[in-house]
């Protein structure tokens, strides 16, 4: 390749330190916008050799005479925005074809099918000739543009629409939520959660400088357990406990011992938690006698999740969080997830860790309209 010189002038060089400097820009150009910079041989420049400049940069010397060469023969503007093409492109999925695939893709998939992918649609559209030909990745485009994702589906149980019942008991959390702290009754939200017991059978390789902490696709699976967690929102506590089985009178001891540990010098507190089968007054007469099933029952108020809204428990946030910074490991013995959760727990309660909740009733009144009667 011939010999350039790059020979910058001071406004050329006060542009490509801008760039190097600030601003958002193509790593192509940065790149470039260095190389010549390290190539002027102006009398504001300091120029160094192809080798000093690879070295510095990391690349090699034929990109160095390429950039150079661009320069001398295109100018400026061309190393740093590219070559204008004079090719015009016929655009393939005009206006009509794309509304038809976009109404395909909001369609039921063909029989043997579970979902609309890229190359069938593509296969379908030209099928139904809404076009001649057309590839996968034009699919992808106009889905990018229109912000589709017909391959994705994401899991949630809507209740019927104008369910009365559902706005009621959802209001009623929220109007729970709203209350000020009280420390004569505070509000506790409970959930709980499975476990499985899942130990290594091969020792893991530890994560180094480049690589990955790597783990065996083999695993020895130690049973289940439950977790149940109570937690007060305004003052950032939370109380979790793990237990061999998820009954009712689990569910009964666990809310006494929670009470009696936590709660005992208080006259009442309001309990938000779901409707599930073992949270039930009557699961503190069949586990306790009716004096202290009667005492318990005096001491709570128990404030229900309307069906198919555990959402609005904020104890189920917190056991997602604990799961996502405690759990998501390997843990096979109920002994080291005890010991594990415990020091969570401790850290978190110890830095008063509180959730912040925005959903308002002004909030469901715009998201959740199609439930109330118009």
């Amino acid at each position: 390749m011939a010999s350039y010189k790059v020979t910058l002038t001071k406004e050329e060089r006060s542009m490509l330190m801008a760039i190097t400097k600030k601003g958002s820009h193509k790593s192509i150009k940065v790149r470039n916008a260095y190389v010549l910079l390290n190539c002027d041989s102006g009398k504001y420049g300091e120029k160094k050799t192809n080798k000093q400049i690879c070295d510095i940069l990391k690349i090699g010397s034929r990109t160095i005479d390429r950039v150079k060469k661009l320069f001398v023969e295109d100018g400026l503007d061309v190393v740093l925005k590219g070559k204008v093409s004079g090719r015009v492109y016929k655009k393939k999925i005009d206006g009509e074809a794309e509304a038809h695939i976009i109404a395909l893709s909001c369609s039921e998939p063909p029989k043997g099918y579970g979902r609309w992918s890229l190359r069938l649609l593509a296969d379908k559209a030209v099928e139904l000739k809404y076009l001649d030909s057309v590839s996968h990745e034009a699919i992808r485009q106009t889905f990018k543009k229109n912000e589709l994702k017909p391959w994705r589906v994401k899991g949630w149980v809507i209740p019927p629409q104008q369910n009365g019942q559902f706005v009621a008991d959802m209001e009623k959390v929220l109007d729970v939520y709203k209350r000020p702290y009280d420390r004569d009754n505070p509000v506790i939200c409970m959930d709980e959660s499975p476990k499985q017991l899942i130990e290594e059978t091969k020792i893991s390789i530890a994560m180094k400088p480049g690589q990955d902490k790597k783990v065996d696709y083999e695993y020895s699976r130690n049973g289940v357990c439950n977790i149940l967690m109570a937690n007060e929102p305004l003052t950032g506590k939370r109380y979790p406990k793990i237990t061999k089985t998820k009954t009712k009178q689990d569910w009964a001891v666990f809310i006494k011992e929670t009470i009696d540990a936590h709660y005992a010098k208080q006259d009442k507190i309001t309990l938000v938690m779901d409707n599930y089968g073992t949270h039930t007054t009557g699961s503190f007469y069949e586990t306790f006698a009716s004096e202290e099933a009667k005492r318990l029952m005096d001491k709570i108020d128990f404030i229900f999740t309307p069906k198919h809204g555990s959402w609005l428990n904020m104890a189920e946030i917190e056991i997602n969080m604990m799961d996502r910074e405690c759990m998501a490991r390997r843990i096979g013995e109920a002994e080291k997830l005890i010991s594990e959760i415990s020091c969570w727990t401790e850290n978190l309660n110890e830095a008063k860790k509180k959730i912040h909740w925005k959903f308002t009733k002004q909030d469901a009144d715009k998201k959740l309209a199609k439930h109330y009667v118009a």
